[in-house]
């Protein structure tokens, strides 16, 4: 390889780490503003709709500009339903109402534990091989849970009992990322299919938030919940579509490490926006969950995967 040749590939390798730290910096700051945007009071089912209303307009945008359109086949029809309601209306439901009363860090940490809440479901569907450094690396993720379940160790005794509400999200996107790696996206590209699963997760919602009484109109009195609950949900969009696009060029494994950043710069986040500030415990927990995860995630298939990217 000539010296131009390789300087360009060391470029392009420096650009994708670059590429990564804005992915995971940008995503951590959704949870704190996820957790100012309860602070009008707003339920749940209302802020998802007008969440999915954003991420509908900003994925639709992509995806018309790059010549695609919505696929109605069965599989298509079937995909779009099972990633509205586990990779958004029940995660993001649990979210909000775990968010509000727990640590935006907290809540940062909770959902990196996802791979290890999928490796025993993949385990038990023959998906996954098992292997001793990845059950270590669930025993470490279950200390970290335990760490920070124990009353007084992190959390307040009265916030401990929204800590189980807060691990459904990771437990849907573990079903979700199983089903995925199953059945595939349909045909459809990645931002495409996204598109579909958040405009059919738009017009699920809507009902649910107007027979419930948690619709609401944001622009009737447009303050900072709204205004952090429509960043929130234009970054999401944002950099899912620059993930997409990450993990095609330099390979999932290496897009993956992205959990890693998202779960520091949300705890820094925090810190910023929020003035939360935490114990040593959690430093504790922090460390045995990343650890863990590091553990637990799958490596057999980088290799082929930085082949095909390069």
């Amino acid at each position: 390889m000539s010296g131009a040749a390789a300087g360009g590939v060391t470029d392009r390798r420096w650009f994708h780490v670059g590429v990564l730290l804005c992915l995971g910096i940008g995503w951590g700051s959704t949870q704190p503003l996820g957790k100012i945007a309860t602070q009008d009071g707003h339920g749940p089912f209302g802020l998802i709709f007008w969440q999915l209303v954003v991420c509908v307009l900003v994925l639709g945008a992509v995806t018309m500009v790059r010549g695609k359109g919505l696929v109605f086949t069965a599989p298509a029809l079937r995909f779009y339903g099972v990633v509205a309601v586990l990779g958004t209306l029940i995660p993001n439901a649990t979210f909000y109402l775990s968010v509000a009363r727990l640590p935006a860090g907290v809540m940062s940490m909770v959902i990196s534990a996802v791979p290890m809440i999928a490796f025993p479901l993949a385990l038990m569907l023959g998906m996954e091989r098992f292997g001793w450094l990845r059950l270590l690396g669930l025993c470490l993720g279950l200390a970290a849970v335990s760490l920070l379940a124990a009353p007084g160790a992190v959390l307040e005794a009265g916030m401990v009992a929204f800590l189980p509400v807060a691990l459904v999200g990771p437990l849907c996107y573990a079903l979700e990322g199983l089903f995925v790696a199953r059945h595939g996206t349909a045909g459809m590209e990645p931002v495409q299919a996204m598109f579909g699963a958040s405009l059919a997760g738009l017009l699920g919602c809507l009902p649910v938030a107007v027979l419930t009484g948690q619709f609401f109109d944001p622009f009737a009195d447009f303050g900072r919940a709204e205004v952090a609950l429509a960043g929130s949900s234009a970054i999401h969009a944002l950099i899912y579509a620059a993930y997409v696009w990450l993990a095609f060029r330099a390979g999932a494994v290496f897009a993956s490490q992205c959990s890693y950043i998202v779960t520091g710069a949300g705890i820094f986040w925090a810190m910023l926006l929020l003035g939360e500030r935490f114990s040593p415990s959690l430093w504790l927990a922090l460390v045995l969950l990343l650890s863990g995860v590091a553990l637990v995630s799958p490596r057999e298939r980088a290799g082929r995967e930085a082949t095909v990217a390069s």
